[in-house]
């Protein structure tokens, strides 16, 4: 695993270096949108709902729309105006009983792994959060932003769980919960059975995702009886130039602007001067010196060159 973040882990006067990694993948298997024909890839184009013209990336704005239809965009530089959380610590505020803490305020899970120096305080941590069976409620800088989190203990390492914010917390409104239900015990000890009879410890690798292993077979499957073919070459579109064109263009006109600035512009290849001819004896002496080290007698050199 290749870590994402480095900081430490601060309470009290003791400081924890450790690196961050992420604790889950996605192993969902991705398709692409393709032409059923010829199977070409499916793009879409950015186009104004108001103009109808194709808007470049460089001209889109972030656009909030208000309760009353009002319309409020932000650029680039009211971004920047922003708070933007930094800093490499993750500062634990308090200690919570685990039984407090809602799993419906988890979202995603990190790995912390200790420095080399910090194995012993990260292991005191550790140790110390399993035997009070409390969590770490900790603030700390992701992505510039902010984030709500939890250390917890799974088996020897520490997970960094953040959390929902408690505004992100939907509550639900159902009318009909508030109905008396009227439950006889009977009932009541029928279902408690039925639980405890299906009892069971739980094991994660007992289960597994049927869906993406039919999807698995169904590709394979289509693969071993001749349904796969080539994918298709992509046809390099009008508007898009060969990158190292673009750079060779880029760099000769660099050098043709340098040029113009010093005043000695390199005449044109068809306009070039001919080489000046040197007078016959010139030429004459130099052949004799070249001459000189071939090894030959030098009597044969000057037959040669008579």
């Amino acid at each position: 695993m290749r870590a994402m973040w480095s900081g430490a882990v601060s309470f009290g006067l003791v400081s924890v270096p450790i690196k961050l990694y992420s604790a889950t993948t996605n192993h969902d298997i991705r398709f692409h949108q393709v032409h059923g024909a010829d199977g070409g890839r499916i793009r879409y184009k950015r186009t104004c709902t108001v103009c109808g013209e194709v808007v470049e990336y460089a001209d889109i704005v972030k656009g909030y729309e208000t309760e009353d239809g009002e319309l409020i965009t932000l650029d680039e530089s009211d971004l920047d105006s922003l708070p933007i959380a930094s800093g490499h610590e993750i500062d634990v505020i308090e200690f919570v009983p685990a039984e407090q803490i809602d799993p419906l305020l988890f979202d995603k899970a990190y790995y912390l792994e200790p420095e080399t120096k910090a194995a012993k305080p990260y292991a005191l941590l550790r140790e110390a959060l399993a035997e009070t069976e409390r969590m770490a409620v900790v603030r700390f800088a992701l992505r510039q932003r902010e984030s709500l989190a939890l250390l917890r203990v799974r088996d020897k390492t520490i997970v960094l769980q953040t959390m929902l914010w408690p505004d992100e917390i939907r509550e639900p409104a159902f009318d009909i919960l508030d109905q008396d239900v009227d439950l006889k015990p009977q009932e009541l000890k029928m279902a408690s059975s039925l639980i405890e009879s299906m009892g069971a410890d739980f094991d994660p690798s007992d289960f597994h995702d049927e869906y993406k292993d039919g999807v698995e077979a169904l590709i394979e499957s289509k693969k071993e009886h001749g349904d796969a073919k080539p994918a298709p070459v992509e046809a390099k579109r009008e508007d898009e130039g060969d990158s190292m064109t673009d750079l060779l263009s880029a760099l000769q006109a660099s050098v043709d602007a340098a040029r113009g600035r010093s005043g000695s512009a390199a005449p044109k290849e068809e306009e070039q001067p001919e080489p000046e001819k040197k007078p016959a004896r010139t030429r004459r002496k130099k052949a004799d010196s070249e001459s000189k080290d071939d090894g030959k007698p030098a009597s044969t050199r000057k037959r040669r060159t008579a």
